[in-house]
């Protein structure tokens, strides 16, 4: 038996891989994400178990052991099973603890990479992460750091690496983020973006600088993109309004599961 790992992208159905698309259409049971977005299980093949397993703040502790669980108990009785993940599965989505956990059970586990939104969220902006004469490189980290975790983040290292520095999760620590950015030495007038529900309807920037970060409300879905690059808007509005009609996915995933 194999589950499916599939990355959802950073929620725009348009940037679906192909092979996410045809596992969507004929699953038997779908085990999802909070932070998938509606559209793409709208996708989902009607006849298919949806499992919501999305964790809320203040939720139990052994919340990924009981994902696990399951998984374990969809594989037993359904022959096509799909674990979707925002984003991608292996970009801090734990893709790698879930793909452990089934093979040490007897599982086979393949994984369909999705659209990382810690580069579609920027690019959705006009924000490109790299670009010469602003930023040779990116730096991708988590706003939520896992307390258990005896490696923490060098903030102090990465005020002073020169690349764009990315930030998932980060929505709540905003302000602590840039407290310690700027402890570290990094210049207060560092442009910052953040990019609220990238590719989606309620898709918002907000552009300031590390010093005014914490004056401003970042509502969390969002990502945090601080550098020079941040003040950049290559696209303009090009970006928006480019979903494909729901009818015509309908017929593009009966013609993948056909």
């Amino acid at each position: 038996m194999t589950i499916h790992l599939v990355g959802a992208g950073p929620g725009d159905p348009d940037l679906l891989t192909l092979r996410a698309l045809r596992l969507l259409g004929t699953a038997d049971v779908v085990v999802y994400d909070r932070l998938v977005d509606t559209r793409v299980l709208d996708l989902v093949a009607p006849w298919a178990e949806r499992i919501d397993v999305g964790k809320r703040p203040g939720g139990p502790s052994d919340a990924q052991e009981r994902i696990h669980t399951i998984l374990l108990d969809a594989a037993a009785r359904a022959e096509v099973v799909v674990r979707l993940k925002g984003g991608d599965p292996f970009v801090f989505g734990r893709g790698g603890e879930e793909a452990e956990a089934l093979r040490a059970a007897g599982m086979d586990v393949a994984v369909v990479p999705g659209v990382s939104s810690a580069i579609a969220g920027p690019a959705a902006a006009g924000i490109p992460v790299t670009m010469r004469g602003h930023a040779s490189g990116f730096t991708v980290v988590t706003g939520h750091e896992d307390p258990a975790n005896s490696h923490h983040l060098d903030w102090d290292a990465l005020a002073h690496l020169g690349t764009t520095l990315v930030v998932l999760m980060g929505a709540s620590r905003a302000g602590t983020i840039a407290e310690r950015l700027l402890a570290a030495g990094m210049n207060p007038k560092t442009p910052v973006a953040a990019v609220q529900s990238a590719t989606t309807d309620a898709q918002r920037t907000v552009r300031t600088n590390l010093i005014n970060l914490e004056n401003h409300t970042v509502d969390s879905p969002a990502i945090l993109v601080i550098g020079t690059v941040a003040d950049l808007d290559v696209v303009g509005d090009l970006m928006e309004g480019r979903l494909v009609p729901k009818a015509n996915f309908d017929h593009l995933v009966a013609d993948l599961a056909s």
